[in-house]
């Protein structure tokens, strides 16, 4: 059943129709009026022509007037008038008149409305009505030998014939072409819209699930902006589905190992009868909860660094107080833990363009990697150091501790979301998650992550290298 939606998509145009009335409407409105002038202008001169035509035989007729003792006399035999007078189409009158109106000779009910006095012309033109015929006519008015007035009128028959046959031999055509016309563009537009009508095809045949790029044969530059407009936002929402889904899998699959442990504990705590033994599995449930929170900031944190991507701008950011505040604030957690934690190379201020939660990401994760895992085997005698220098290739921000190290095939492998290092699997902390964010924080950045031995080659020193583009010059 089709729904609302559908129903009104139904009763819009279709965009081969609008674009058909865009084009075929205003040239067919140029047409008519072009028609209708090259009609008007056509009628106009063929008027004229007819006219002095018509003028000329009131002239021939007015030529043979005379003057004699009576008066006036045409000079002109029956014969002679119907010579002047013939032709083959028309039905031709003519009436001679004296000044009174009398008349001197031709048809008797001949008339057409005179000359005005005040009106400098000698001939006039009009339309009249004569036995019931429509008459073109012409009124001349002479005054030598005496005053008289000749009036000629013939039928219209081979005017109008002209008209319609002017009519015939041009609009006609015209609106033939204009059909053609009209046919050659509706398949033009039409084979011009079938890689549209394609792409809505392939996009309603496609499920929810199915996000791969289009493949659309383009035509038009337009077409192909479309297509790859539509494929970047299908790329777009694929990553966008694909961080969803990595995401609910990560948190489902993380989450179960610490919720079964806490559930455990408490199992365990309640079969117990001594409140002593309550007391350490709520202890080691507080532990396990707290590693759970951990795992979940830890996801958030990755989820937020895929999506800074188009939110991110940089800003001036003090890289040196930056670590500064770090180093201060994660002083008592080293103390408690036996770990000497110091900087290096914080005197000369360091001014970069970055993120400051992203650079604050990536310092937290390394010192909280460091506190885990960078302890000697004999877990005392552990040392962290930041350090931050500036060489030729950029600003290094790095994190240093005397702990077993990553050997060099598992480097790569650590960078993997939810991997640790073999030899760190005995502790049953953490998840893999902070290397994999402090990697993906430094993309955003435009940085470059690194790990390697220690200076002595003991350890592991884990950092990123901000390029000389990001540096901001002492003074500016």
């Amino acid at each position: 059943m089709m729904g609302s939606a559908g129903a009104a998509a139904l009763a819009l145009p279709s965009l081969r129709s609008r674009l058909l009335r865009h084009v075929l409407l205003p040239l067919g409105l140029t047409w008519l009026a072009g028609a209708v002038v090259s009609i008007s202008v056509a009628r106009h001169f063929t008027q004229a022509a007819y006219d002095r035509s018509l003028l000329d035989d009131a002239y021939s007729v007015a030529s043979n007037v005379r003057a004699n003792d009576a008066g006036l006399e045409l000079m002109l035999s029956s014969r002679e008038v119907r010579a002047v007078l013939f032709d083959q189409v028309e039905s031709v009158y003519f009436a001679v008149r004296r000044p009174d109106g009398s008349l001197l000779a031709g048809h008797s009910g001949l008339n057409m409305p005179p000359i005005s006095d005040t009106d400098e012309a000698v001939y006039g033109f009009a339309d009249i009505y004569y036995q019931g015929k429509p008459l073109r006519a012409v009124r001349l008015r002479r005054s030598e030998p005496l005053a008289f007035e000749v009036i000629m009128a013939q039928t219209t028959q081979s005017r109008s014939a002209l008209l319609r046959n002017l009519l015939l031999y041009s609009v006609i055509p015209e609106v033939l072409l204009l059909v053609l016309l009209a046919a050659w563009l509706g398949r033009a537009i039409r084979a011009e819209l079938q890689p549209l009508a394609r792409l809505q095809q392939a996009l309603g045949q496609r499920n929810a699930q199915d996000l791969t790029p289009l493949q659309v044969q383009a035509n038009t530059r337009d077409v192909h902006l479309l297509e790859d407009s539509l494929n970047a936002l299908l790329a777009r929402v694929a990553r966008g589905v694909q961080a969803q889904r990595e995401f609910a899998g990560n948190v489902a699959h993380e989450l179960r190992t610490p919720l079964a442990g806490i559930r455990a504990l408490a199992e365990y705590g309640l079969a117990q009868r001594e409140p002593e033994a309550w007391r350490m599995q709520l202890q080691r449930i507080v532990g396990s909860e707290a590693r759970a929170s951990h795992l979940v900031d830890q996801l958030l944190a990755l989820a937020l660094a895929d999506e800074a991507r188009t939110q991110m701008q940089a800003v001036p950011v003090s890289l040196d107080e930056l670590v500064r505040d770090a180093v201060l604030r994660l002083l008592p957690r080293a103390d408690a833990a036996g770990i000497d934690l110091g900087g290096r190379g914080l005197d000369e201020p360091q001014r970069v363009m970055g993120h400051p939660t992203l650079l604050e990401g990536i310092l937290n994760n390394l010192l909280d990697n460091a506190l885990r895992y960078g302890r000697p085997a004999s877990g005392e005698g552990g040392s962290i150091t930041v350090e931050l220098q500036r060489l030729a290739d950029g600003v290094h921000l790095s994190v240093i501790d005397n702990g077993p190290g990553i050997p060099g095939a598992e480097r790569e492998r650590i960078l993997q979301r939810w991997v640790q290092g073999e030899e760190r699997e005995w502790m049953g902390e953490g998840v893999g998650l902070g290397m994999a964010i402090v990697s993906r924080y430094a993309q955003l950045l435009g940085a470059r992550f690194e790990l390697g031995r220690g200076p002595d080659g003991q350890g592991l020193k884990a950092g990123i290298v901000l390029p000389p583009e990001l540096v901001i010059e002492p003074g500016t």
